[in-house]
């Protein structure tokens, strides 16, 4: 009988939460480092945490998500490794008015045949219609520009064979977000090699002197436009074909009114995301 493949996709959580019951998915809790609850006590919602082993717990006020991928690369032994979020996960099928979204949740099951066929599960990427990748960073955030521009440089001189990529994909018009991903063990550690000399070296130089903490959430941020970099250059070089990229719905709990008109705003008006919709 065929074995099966051992598949761990962490999900990033900050707080208390439903999680899904099947073991292909492994709670993490996020920015753990230093975090104590009402009684000093270091917090603990009874998931594995990301300060443990080799780690950047105490990054994670700028890196947000992306210190479970960091954790996943550096302390996971599987043959396939992914990143979900709380409140966002890979679906079967779309979510039904009134059905729970946790039975539309992609399975193990459902996730072994597609490992077979492809290479990489990503997330339907979203449109942004009226502006490119580029103008939308910059519109929407405090200090978007000079990131992306200073993101960049540090590509143009540590991994210019990525130059090409990253202006190709900044004049695009959607992306996959989320830093959501399902890949096998050496695409893995290949994509968070080259993330990691990127974000280390953004982490170093970028000043956030007087941001809030939305703003200083940046690695992130920028993260997730980089991801789709990365994947573009695999596809350059042959190491993955568009045919084993697999496009997935997810589920996403936004407020699409407010995003809307944050959106409007911030094209029209030049008015900067304050916070997460």
């Amino acid at each position: 009988m065929e074995q099966k493949p051992n598949i761990k996709i962490i999900v990033a959580t900050h707080k208390q939460y439903r999680m899904p019951t099947e073991d292909i998915y492994l709670p993490l809790q996020v920015g753990a480092e230093g975090k104590t609850d009402k009684d000093g006590k270091p917090l603990d919602f009874g998931f594995a945490k990301d300060n443990t082993g080799d780690n950047i717990s105490d990054k994670n006020w700028c890196f947000g998500t992306q210190t479970a991928l960091y954790w996943a690369w550096k302390n996971l032994d599987a043959d396939y490794i992914g990143l979900v979020h709380y409140r966002r996960y890979f679906l079967s099928r779309k979510v039904k008015k009134n059905e729970d979204m946790y039975d539309c949740i992609l399975t193990g099951e459902q996730l072994i045949p597609l490992l077979k066929e492809y290479k990489v599960i990503v997330p339907k990427k979203r449109n942004y219609y009226i502006e490119t990748i580029y103008s939308h960073y910059s519109h929407t955030l405090n200090g978007g520009k000079e990131q992306l521009d200073l993101a960049r440089e540090i590509i143009a001189k540590k991994t210019p064979e990525y130059l090409n990529d990253f202006d190709d994909f900044m004049k695009k018009k959607s992306a996959h977000m989320f830093n959501m991903m399902i890949m096998d063990k050496k695409l893995f550690d290949s994509y968070c090699s080259w993330l990691f000399t990127v974000l280390f070296e953004l982490f170093a130089r970028f000043d956030t002197t007087g941001m809030n903490d939305f703003d200083r959430r940046y690695a992130g941020r920028v993260s997730e436009l980089l991801f789709n970099v990365w994947l573009n250059r695999q596809m350059e070089t042959g190491a993955i074909k568009p045919a084993e990229i697999k496009e997935m719905p997810y589920t996403e709990n936004v407020n699409m009114k407010k995003k809307v008109v944050g959106f409007v705003c911030a094209k029209l008006f030049h008015k900067k995301y304050g916070a997460s919709f």
